[in-house]
C-alpha cells in the first residue's frame, strides 16, 4: 500500500496546481449561461461547445464575438461538434483596449491551446476576416491540431510585388484599422462601429443591414480595435506547408482585398481551389446568406 503514496500525493499535487491555476485566472464579468471556460494561456478564454462529432472550431473576426456564427452553430452542430470561441479580451469581457498581450499571434496560441486542453485532436478551422489571419497562424505554428482550414474572408497579409493593384489590396487593412482607432481615441464608437462595418460592407450597411443585436455585439467589442495591430506577414513557404485540405470562401459583393490574395496564395500552392463565392453577400456572408454560406462549409468537411 505505501509504494502507491508517491503516485497519490503526486495527483494531488498536480490537482492542486491546476485547480490553483483555474482559481488565479477566473474570469472577473459574468459568464453567460450558454458558455463555458478554460484557463487558456493566463487568461479565462469563454467559448461556446455544443452538438457532437468531428469537431468544427469557430473564430470570429474584428469587433464581433462568438455570437456572430450563431447562424453556423444552428445549422453545423447537427452533425459535428462546434466550438465558437471569444477571443482574449473580447466579449464576454468588456475590454477598454489598454494592454499588451492583444496580438494575433496571441489569439493564435490561445486557439491552439484551448484544442490541446479540450483533446479535439485535429480540428476544422474556420475563422472570419481578422479571424482568418488568427488561424493562418494557427496553421504556420501549430499544423498539428489542423484537420482542414477554412478561410471566410481571411485576412491574410502576403509580401507582394508593389503595383497600383498590390497596393489598393496592402492598404486595405491598414486604412479600416486606421479610421476605426481614429474614431475610437475621437471618443464616438457608435460612429466607429457604424463607419466600421460600412468599409468592410458598403455605405449605409450599418444603418439599414445591420439587426439591433448584431450593433450591441459589435459595440460591446468595438474597443478591441484599440489593441489592433497590423497583420503578420505570411510567405509563399508558409503557404506551401500547409498539409491539409483549404477551402476559401469570399462574398460577391465582398472588397476585392480578400480575394486578391487568396490569389497569391494559389500562386505559392497551385493545388488550392478556386474560391467558394457566396451570392448576393458582402463581407457579412456568415448573417446575410447563411444558407448559402453554411452548405459550402458542409460540403467541404463531410469529405475530409
Amino acid at each position: 500500500m505505501l509504494r502507491y503514496l508517491p503516485t497519490l500525493s503526486f495527483f494531488g499535487v498536480l490537482f492542486s496546481s491546476n485547480h490553483a491555476l483555474a482559481q488565479e485566472v477566473k474570469p472577473n464579468w459574468p459568464i453567460p449561461t450558454e458558455l463555458r471556460w478554460e484557463p487558456i494561456n493566463g487568461y479565462p478564454m469563454a467559448f461556446r461547445d455544443t452538438g457532437n462529432g468531428t469537431p468544427i472550431v469557430l473564430v470570429h473576426g474584428s469587433a464581433t464575438d462568438y455570437r456572430v456564427w450563431g447562424l453556423q452553430i444552428e445549422s453545423l452542430s447537427k452533425n459535428y461538434r462546434l466550438i465558437a470561441v471569444s477571443l482574449r479580451h473580447f466579449y464576454p469581457e468588456r475590454w477598454d483596449g489598454v494592454g499588451t498581450d492583444f496580438s494575433i499571434e496571441q489569439h493564435a496560441q490561445d486557439v491552439a491551446a484551448l484544442i490541446k486542453q479540450l483533446n479535439l485532436g485535429k480540428a476544422h478551422l474556420v475563422g472570419h476576416s481578422r479571424g482568418g489571419a488568427v488561424v493562418i497562424e494557427v496553421a504556420k505554428s501549430h499544423p498539428e491540431v489542423i484537420r482542414t482550414l477554412i478561410l471566410a474572408d481571411g485576412s491574410i497579409e502576403m509580401p507582394v510585388a508593389e503595383t497600383a493593384e498590390t497596393k489598393q489590396a496592402a492598404d486595405f487593412t491598414q486604412k479600416l484599422v486606421g479610421t476605426l482607432q481614429s474614431n475610437l481615441k475621437a471618443g464616438d464608437p457608435n460612429k466607429a462601429a457604424e463607419v466600421f462595418i460600412d468599409m468592410l460592407n458598403a455605405p449605409g450597411f450599418w444603418a439599414a443591414n445591420v439587426p439591433q443585436p448584431m450593433k450591441e455585439m459589435v459595440l460591446a467589442n468595438i474597443y478591441t480595435g484599440l489593441g489592433d495591430k497590423s497583420r503578420p506577414l505570411t510567405s509563399c513557404d508558409d503557404v506551401k506547408k500547409f498539409d491539409f485540405p483549404v477551402l476559401l470562401i469570399t462574398g460577391d459583393k465582398s472588397p476585392k482585398k480578400y480575394e486578391f490574395f487568396y490569389n497569391e496564395m494559389r500562386k505559392c500552392k497551385d493545388d488550392l481551389p478556386r474560391s467558394v463565392v457566396i451570392p448576393n453577400a458582402g463581407h457579412g456572408m456568415l448573417r446575410v446568406n447563411p444558407e448559402a454560406f453554411n452548405k459550402a462549409v458542409l460540403e467541404f468537411v463531410s469529405r475530409h
